[in-house]
């Protein structure tokens, strides 16, 4: 009994992250139903933590509970996905500045090392690599801008729309177009250069909604 007790303690706290990571990486799919007992066997979790978990993902808008059926996975619309790449744009903005006039020596390898990991797998056709890549960019950039609030909202927007976000990874040609991109705002925020820096992400985000737009 004991083990049991210990065991829950130690994936509790991960639990809420496990199953968001779940839907962001389409293991459940869009209006899947989330039963509290196959998820409680599933990660090996109290069915206490399981509720406790979908209400955490209930509040990012990532589940949603319906009366007497319990919850499921909430699907984002492609409208919703632009409304929230809108707000991302004006967030990750401001970030990228910051992340521009904070920049540590210490970051500086970081970042380089990502900058050649983009390129690589952009021009390997490493899709899967890719993405890994945009995604570590994101969140070190968001380390280094030391903004805590934008930080937080970020994390809940780009979670609602990460499905509608790896889609696009796979649109034919889309890294080609996309890793410059990427490459200038790391150039901008290298330089120090928070003007560069927040018009490179802003025109980045800004060929996301048209993309979006156009598989409406």
């Amino acid at each position: 009994m004991s083990t049991t007790i210990e065991a829950e303690q130690t994936a509790g706290p991960d639990l809420t992250q496990q199953l968001r990571e779940a839907i962001q990486n389409a293991e459940f799919a869009p209006h899947q139903r989330l039963i509290e007992a196959d998820l409680s066997e599933r990660y090996g979790a109290s069915r206490a933590s399981v509720r406790t978990a979908l209400l955490n993902l209930t509040g990012e808008g990532l589940v949603e509970r319906l009366p007497n059926r319990g919850a499921r996975v909430r699907a984002i619309t492609v409208d919703e996905a632009v409304e929230i790449v809108e707000v991302r744009m004006e967030l990750e903005s401001l970030v990228a500045r910051k992340a521009a006039e904070n920049l540590a020596a210490a970051d500086r390898s970081a970042l380089r090392e990502l900058r050649a990991h983009i390129e690589s797998a952009a021009e390997a056709g490493d899709l899967v690599a890719y993405s890994r890549a945009n995604q570590e960019l994101d969140r070190r950039i968001r380390d280094i801008s030391g903004h805590a609030t934008a930080t937080q909202l970020l994390e809940r927007l780009r979670a609602q729309s990460a499905r509608h976000q790896f889609r696009l990874s796979f649109v034919p040609g889309r890294a080609a177009t996309s890793a410059p991109e990427h490459v200038a705002i790391i150039d901008a925020i290298l330089a120090h250069d928070a003007d560069a820096a927040e018009k490179a992400t802003r025109a980045h985000l800004a060929g996301i909604v048209d993309l979006l737009r156009s598989m409406d």
